[in-house]
């Protein structure tokens, strides 16, 4: 991933998904807005108990450095699941769902979403000019979101998986992601091979009913395994870089939500 400063909003970019292609993205930090402590500064989510207007400047400012607003994206209200809604510009505005995944083909029409520890995904169809954005944490890979968006536009826009470009954004890494149970047993009934996403403790005197989880692997094999070969992956920890990102785990809940959009 890149970073770009546009209008003092920086941003992060996927390199395969901007080379020569219809589509504008970005993952924001949490920089550049106004909102205060805890919530310092650019806190995209209304879910969290920061001031509503300090919300929607921060949309505005953010959501500006790709020429969009507030009402001229769509939303979605985020269960942890694995349900994808295709969604055009009547939903311009609205939040969809209950869903993780969006999808859409329409020209201009553009998607977000926020974050604070789990993967954003994004996806991007060259051949059918179709793209896709989800949100997923533990229970949205271990139910298979990213195969679900990836089904979802196989289905809707003829997508071949293999020529899709994909990107995997800043999420908690395997550094700080500590998981028991019922992480531990979800992941070894889902996965193959789930030993190398459950790292040991680190520590000796850690207990062995604790295990490190590797969420962004876990993204991209979800990815690889739905037929996506061009697959992205950033190597920003949001626990380790909480100066960059907002993070629920490090943060102990007390934060805010950084957000994702995709146009095309």
């Amino acid at each position: 991933m890149k970073q770009f400063v546009r209008e003092k909003i920086p941003f992060f970019c996927f390199e395969g998904i901007s080379n020569g292609s219809r589509v504008q993205h970005a993952v924001f930090s949490r920089q550049g807005g106004t909102s205060q402590a805890p919530y310092d500064t650019l806190n995209l989510s209304l879910s969290v108990p920061d001031d509503k207007e300090n919300v929607f400047a921060n949309r505005t400012l953010a959501y500006a450095t790709h020429g969009r607003s507030n009402d001229t994206l769509v939303h979605a209200h985020l269960v942890h699941g694995a349900e994808v809604a295709v969604v055009s510009h009547w939903n311009y505005g609205q939040y969809v769902g209950p869903v993780d995944g969006l999808v859409t083909n329409e020209p201009g029409c553009g998607l977000t979403m926020n974050y604070a520890d789990c993967a954003p995904i994004l996806l991007y169809d060259p051949v059918n000019q179709a793209i896709g954005l989800g949100h997923a944490g533990w229970q949205g890979v271990v139910k298979d979101l990213p195969g679900a968006m990836v089904r979802a536009m196989q289905r809707e826009y003829g997508t071949d998986p293999a020529k899709l470009l994909a990107g995997v954004g800043p999420c908690i890494g395997p550094c700080c992601y500590e998981v028991g149970e019922p992480v531990i047993s979800a992941v070894i009934s889902s996965f193959e091979e789930p030993e190398s996403l459950l790292l040991s403790p680190r520590r000796p005197d850690q207990s062995l009913d604790r295990r490190y989880f590797d969420l962004l692997e876990a993204s991209r094999r979800r990815l690889a395994a739905g037929g996506v070969c061009h697959i992205e992956t950033s190597d920003l920890c949001t626990s380790c870089r909480t100066d960059l990102f907002f993070s629920h785990r490090a943060e102990r809940g007390r934060t805010g939500r950084f957000g994702a959009l995709i146009t095309l």
